[in-house]
């Protein structure tokens, strides 16, 4: 469109072909969307044209050295919509872009017009002579493998043969070569692209993985029966709960605050105000007169001993994730040293941390606001001293109460070092703030899913950040934590232990699990939605073997649920999920699927009884369509084959099934496509 741009007012924002509406965009491209290497991701757009004619649109991935190295060509959402619809799929981390082009489909045209006017009778020698020029055309296109210019021209030859029958010739053009050749390499023109959009690929572990957590002082922490007084436990007797917890197949170790922990106002158990002299306190109390968050709490060890905690960890596959806490106790030497990192209030003390009716005297906040470069260099100065000792984890407590943009510069100063960091947003708040830490660059982040518990409020759930916060939020499913005990696993028994299990595991390419869940313990502190002798104020003393030796332990039920999440790419994915039909309120029904690089495809279908105290009966009709069924699975009544991953029972289903679920005998299948 020469010279147009000069006649307008303002330069035209419209190419050939408007597209709009292009996804995964974050803010218009303000912030990159996330991604994982291998991941598949849908990319949609909104492409339209005048007139009748048969447009094209095709998404292009570039790697981070700007090479292309994808090209797909996006498929119809829905009759009369022009919305489009594919999945490009990066490899390694970096920052990739991709571009969405929309062009002339002239075979798409000339198609769909031959059809039409040659069984009408219609202008018959005028179309068969432009396929036969069409497809002479693209057979002389020197970019085409030898073999479909060959096709293309014996098409052509055939076309243009007025001495053969009429649908002979125009079958010649429609042929499923001739469908291959053109699916292979369209016949373009007037191409219109838009401008590269940002895709930031991070390592596995940024978005898959399962995590567990427990408290190291009580790994090895014994009482003396007799005094009653309690021995901590250490990094060295920690380390050895570490093959255990790989061998229920978890990949990262999240520690509490390893730090010393302060005496003034420390919390007793409970949370209780006053602290016996034997009394631990609080992890996320943090700093005392042995130091601050570049210390090591004497009772742990040292340094040597974190990091041959860490080289443990390492040997029997798990990486450590350390919370990141940045809060201080009144004990810390930052209260002294630097004043102005906290809030002074009119009486002249210092504020400490609340969350109505929660009051935390124990831990003063920080305050941004008053020296925004010292405290964020500070900050940042520790964060490296970690990464110094193998720690490329961080748990980030309570981020929503820091200024989003000190978030935004620390992780980008991080990653711009060590690209391959990860920072997880431990941030149960408002969606906004949620949503805005997310787009800042923290690499995962907590969620709902806790209270999220019926059919209904998990549909939401699920859909929303498997298609809505896709883009920039990467969920960590984490079942319990110390500070969240949820009436559903205070009293579902074993059922609702093993249901939520199922739904973490299954739904989100990353889940967690506080120590003590696989031991089922569920009882809470009166009025209050966190466990009663709660880890976080007092030592807990576990006998992880003896329980699973009387089948006391959900940690083979776990260990299963791991073994099929590394068994499946399926469940490596985030977008993939589709959710399906139940006529039972208290059962969901969702599907994992993914197309492998070989073709290969794995598919997994999941039902879950959540109604934990009772057994449930329904009728679930599938969307076989989502499922990518070949035709060769079905049998003459139009069923195929699914294993039971958990059961090990194999049924035929179909797009309507029976299904009866009984809590207390099994609350959930995992069923796997046979192929």
């Amino acid at each position: 469109m020469p010279g147009l741009e000069t006649a307008l007012p303002n330069k035209l924002r419209f190419g050939r072909f408007p597209i709009t509406d292009v996804s995964p965009l974050v803010e218009g491209g303000r912030f990159p969307a996330k991604a994982l290497p291998g991941e598949q991701i849908l990319v949609t757009a909104t492409a339209t044209r005048e007139g009748h004619d048969a447009l094209g649109v095709t998404a292009v991935l570039y790697s981070p050295r700007g090479k292309e190295k994808q090209r797909v060509r996006l498929e119809s959402l829905g009759p009369g919509l022009d919305r489009w619809g594919g999945v490009l799929t990066p490899g390694k981390p970096g920052l990739w872009t991709f571009t969405i082009e929309a062009w002339h489909d002239r075979y798409g045209t000339w198609h769909h017009n031959a059809d039409i006017k040659v069984a009408a009778g219609v202008d018959v020698e005028l179309m068969l002579a432009e396929g036969a020029q069409l497809l002479g055309d693209a057979a002389g296109d020197d970019d085409r493998p030898d073999a479909d210019r060959d096709i293309l021209r014996a098409a052509a030859g055939i076309l243009a043969d007025a001495n053969r029958p009429v649908e002979e010739r125009l079958a010649a053009g429609e042929t499923p070569e001739i469908l291959g050749v053109i699916e292979r390499m369209p016949i373009r023109e007037l191409v219109t692209e838009t401008e590269h959009f940002p895709i930031l690929v991070e390592r596995d572990r940024a978005g898959r993985g399962a995590w567990y957590e427990f408290f190291p002082r009580s790994e090895g922490a014994y009482r003396n029966l007799e005094t009653g007084e309690w021995t901590s436990g250490n990094f060295r007797t920690a380390a050895e709960r570490l093959p255990g917890v790989a061998a229920m197949g978890f990949d990262v170790i999240y520690l509490p605050p390893v730090h010393p922990i302060g005496r003034a106002f420390r919390k007793g158990p409970n949370n209780s105000l006053n602290a016996g002299p034997g009394d631990p306190g609080s992890p996320w109390a943090i700093g005392s007169p042995e130091g601050g968050h570049d210390a090591i709490h004497p009772d742990l060890g040292t340094f040597d001993d974190f990091d041959a905690f860490v080289a443990r960890a390492h040997e029997v596959g798990l990486e450590v994730a350390l919370d990141l806490a940045l809060q201080a106790s009144p004990d810390h030497p930052w209260v002294e040293s630097h004043p102005e990192w906290f809030t002074t209030r009119v009486d002249g003390s210092i504020a400490y941390a609340e969350n109505p009716p929660k009051k935390y005297q124990d831990i003063y906040p920080l305050n941004f606001d008053n020296d925004p470069e010292g405290l964020s260099k500070e900050v940042l100065r520790i964060v490296n001293l970690w990464i110094d000792h193998g720690v490329r984890i961080f748990r980030v407590d309570n981020p929503h109460t820091k200024p989003v943009w000190f978030w935004e510069w620390l992780i980008g100063k991080v990653n711009e070092e060590h690209g391959d960091i990860v920072f997880l947003a431990e941030a149960f708040t408002r969606p906004a703030m949620m949503k805005a830490l997310g787009r800042a660059g923290f690499q995962q982040s907590y969620t709902y899913f806790t209270w999220r518990n019926t059919r209904t409020e998990l549909e939401e759930f699920f859909t929303m950040i498997s298609k809505d916060w896709a883009p920039f939020y990467r969920p960590n499913l984490f079942v319990n934590t110390p500070d969240i005990l949820t009436e559903y696993l205070q009293y579902g028994g074993i059922p609702a232990f093993k249901a939520r299990a199922v739904l973490a595991s299954m739904a989100a390419p990353t889940w967690g699990v506080y120590a003590g869940f696989e031991l089922f313990e569920h009882v809470a502190r009166p009025g209050a939605e966190e466990y009663i002798d709660n880890e976080k104020y007092e030592y807990k003393q576990r006998d992880w073997a003896q329980a699973e030796a009387e089948g006391r332990s959900l940690a083979p039920y776990i260990t299963r649920l791991n073994e099929i999440r590394r068994a499946h790419p399926a469940l490596e994915d985030l977008q993939n999920l589709t959710l399906h039909w139940s006529t039972d309120d208290a059962t969901i029904v969702f599907s994992k699927h993914k197309v492998l690089e070989d073709g290969t495809k794995d598919t997994l279908i999941v039902v879950v009884n959540v109604d934990p105290h009772s057994a449930r009966e329904s009728s679930v009709h599938l969307d076989l369509e989502s499922l990518d069924l070949d035709p060769e699975l079905f049998d003459s009544e139009g069923k195929f084959r699914v294993d039971d991953l958990i059961s090990g029972q194999s049924w035929q289903w179909g797009a309507d099934n029976y299904v009866r679920l009984d809590a207390y005998v099994e609350p959930a299948h995992i069923l796997h496509v046979r192929r």
